[in-house]
């Protein structure tokens, strides 16, 4: 791996690990079109460009570490434990899932449920506005939802967003708890693959990590803050017409 491909990677990663579009659908494509295989050093350069994407969120919410943000973080951990659960009594079926159609076809379900639940959103039905005011009830039930980001080509934010709008937050409150979900689920994911893959770190070019690392970083705090202000103004809409269409070029180019 070179430079100039370690900043589209970057890019990539930091662009939509937040986004309901499915980083590691597009982090498969983007790789094969870059002519990258799934050597040793490319997983260990996703694993840090993953610790970028924490990294930002972390300096993103650095406000939130405080002693009274305790019920919120339980809150985010009773939502994490549903995937950690599932997750590791599975993981072995869940690695065997993964195929170019899988991945096409989840896309083009979500986004289909996605444009389903914007034709149905009601503002008046969706009064949570703020992360500390959801409930036991609706962080069990958005946890629940991310499951199905186990599927390859679902999405964890994708799923995580859906089930808040399902379980009554508002869409700007729906991706802030999606961020912040975002900590256990991702510290969990590359603290395993960093131990399974630690020695592969010792081959890898410095610099290349490095640059991916900060364009990630950058990329991932920058798409967070931008994505709740076009929330602000939009809806989830494009987001699932994007997905149908990403996962009908996928069908047509891969199959």
């Amino acid at each position: 791996m070179d430079i100039f491909q370690s900043v589209i990677l970057g890019i990539v990663e930091g662009f939509t690990e937040f986004l309901p579009i499915s980083s590691t659908g597009h982090m498969i494509v983007v790789s094969s079109w870059l002519g990258l295989n799934q050597s040793v050093s490319v997983k260990a350069f996703e694993v840090i460009i993953q610790l970028a994407a924490i990294l930002a969120v972390i300096f993103n919410y650095k406000d939130k570490f405080q002693p009274k943000y305790i019920p919120l973080w339980i809150k985010i951990f009773i939502a994490f434990l549903p995937l950690a659960i599932v997750g590791f009594i599975f993981r072995h079926q869940i690695k065997e899932l993964f195929s170019v159609e899988i991945v096409a076809v989840m896309f083009i379900v979500g986004g289909i449920i996605f444009i389903i639940i914007e034709k149905f959103y009601d503002p008046q039905k969706h009064t949570t506005t703020r992360v500390e005011d959801v409930s036991v009830k609706q962080a069990l039930a958005i946890g629940i939802a991310q499951v199905f980001a186990l599927i390859p080509g679902t999405s964890r934010a994708g799923s995580t967003i859906v089930g808040a709008l399902l379980a009554g937050l508002d869409r700007k409150a729906s991706a802030e708890f999606s961020f912040l979900l975002a900590l256990p689920v991702m510290f969990a994911a590359s603290g395993y693959d960093m131990l399974k893959h630690y020695h592969d770190f010792a081959g890898s070019n410095v610099w290349v990590l490095l640059v991916g690392f900060v364009t990630a970083f950058v990329v991932a705090l920058l798409t967070m803050r931008v994505f709740l202000r076009f929330l602000e103004r939009f809806t989830f809409t494009a987001f699932g017409v994007y997905r149908v269409i990403f996962g009908l070029l996928l069908l047509c180019f891969y199959l």
